[in-house]
């Protein structure tokens, strides 16, 4: 497990819509943080220092310190709301976290190897991440800030699949209790078609539309 980040934030009274409008014109994100057999609490946190926090990968998959003015609690990021269009977070939701009991949240999978994988060197094939992270289960002590994936042996043709993932000691992937058919892969070593043969197709249908059309134009008149 990582370092533990640290959060600053501050206790909220104020509920409701106006409330949280008010707080974002002022600079602060609305949030709260439940779980642990506790009651919720409301939180706000100040804008600028909370996006620039979130521009780490980190502060999505692993456990957090919240700053309550010295009183300090572990929680992990559960949900995260932002504007559709304007560059802000309109709301934040933690988890407390208990050491005694097991959490589920999403990791990211890293590769590693890609430009030494024998499928790229020398086959000239294209490494394709088709899951870039996955839910796991463990005790707090236990998460990792990230699942890594060595690709480097991979040649064309060969995937490796959720199952295939190494996972730490106490670290497992509850969708894989499912059954077979969510084993899905994660990365695979394909050869890319180059696109001159769909580029020269579409444009010979094309052709075709415009000769049916000029067939259909009636005559011009004298």
């Amino acid at each position: 497990m990582s370092d533990i980040i640290e959060i600053k934030a501050q206790a909220r009274t104020d509920v409701g819509k106006g409330a949280s409008r008010r707080l974002r014109r002022a600079g602060m994100v609305p949030g709260i943080v439940y779980g642990a057999h506790k009651d919720p609490e409301m939180v706000m946190i100040v804008h600028h220092k909370l996006a620039q926090q979130l521009e780490y990968e980190s502060t999505f998959s692993t456990i957090l310190s919240l700053d309550m003015g010295g009183r300090k609690q572990q929680v992990l990021l559960k949900d995260l709301q932002r504007h559709p269009y304007k560059p802000y977070i309109e709301h934040i939701d933690f988890q407390r976290i208990s050491a005694t009991e097991k959490i589920r949240t999403n990791v990211p999978i890293h590769l590693v190897g890609e430009e030494a994988s024998v499928g790229v060197k020398v086959g000239g094939g294209t490494v394709s991440h088709h899951i870039p992270d996955v839910e796991v289960t463990c005790l707090p002590k236990d998460l990792p800030e990230y699942l890594e994936l060595d690709v480097s042996a991979m040649d064309v043709g060969d995937a490796i699949k959720l199952s295939q993932v190494p996972l730490p000691e106490g670290v497992e992937i509850p969708i894989l209790s499912q059954g077979e058919e969510y084993d899905l892969p994660v990365v695979s070593v394909q050869i890319l078609q180059m696109a001159e043969d769909v580029v020269e197709e579409i444009e010979g249908e094309e052709a075709e539309e415009g000769d049916a059309v000029e067939e259909k134009k009636p005559a011009d008149e004298d």
